[in-house]
């Protein structure tokens, strides 16, 4: 592993987004309203009809409301040039304790077992610990194995219009390692 070994779970993490990547706090009961903010936002000024904007904020709710099923904590939202659709960052908490838990090397083959073709997994090592990560043309899942062996924090990046590769491949992969266990 390349982060601490502390034998405590971390009572928090830290990451750096970018300022333009607007964030909302799934932990509370008013993510709603600041989602539609941000589809307000987004869609202002644009030459958008009822029924794009309606999709726009069904896709970002169901995300927001899956997410949340799954113990997600945070969706960070980037608007993308030419795209009502954003790129997103979806952080979630995955719990893993005793039998449950599985170092990333064995994590990654069952991910690999389960997704099939269609991913590159590998295991990198980054500041906060040995990560899983997953790979296709528009997505970049980060699963941080957490000290304690208490879990993964999974970072799910998604970037329908530009894509994982290049820039905003770069971008995402620069927000993961800026990951910090508190």
């Amino acid at each position: 592993m390349t982060g601490p070994t502390d034998a405590r779970p971390p009572e928090d993490y830290r990451l750096l987004v970018p300022r333009d990547w607007f964030r909302i706090d799934l932990t509370l009961e008013r993510w709603r309203p600041q989602l539609k903010t941000f589809v307000d936002r987004q869609t202002a000024g644009r030459p958008v009809s009822a029924e794009a904007r309606r999709e726009l904020w069904t896709t970002l709710r169901n995300t927001a409301e899956s997410g949340v099923a799954r113990g997600a904590l945070e969706l960070f939202l980037r608007a993308e040039a030419g795209s009502a659709m954003p790129a997103t960052l979806l952080v979630s908490l995955l719990p893993m304790r005793g039998a449950l838990n599985t170092p990333p090397k064995e994590f990654a083959a069952a991910l690999a077992t389960r997704r099939g073709d269609n991913a590159d997994i590998t295991v990198v090592p980054l500041p906060a610990s040995d990560t899983v990560r997953v790979t296709t043309a528009t997505t970049l899942d980060l699963y941080v194995h957490m000290p304690a062996d208490s879990g993964y924090l999974l970072l799910a990046f998604t970037a329908p219009l530009t894509g994982i590769a290049g820039p905003m491949g770069e971008l995402c992969a620069a927000i993961g390692g800026s990951l910090r266990w508190v």
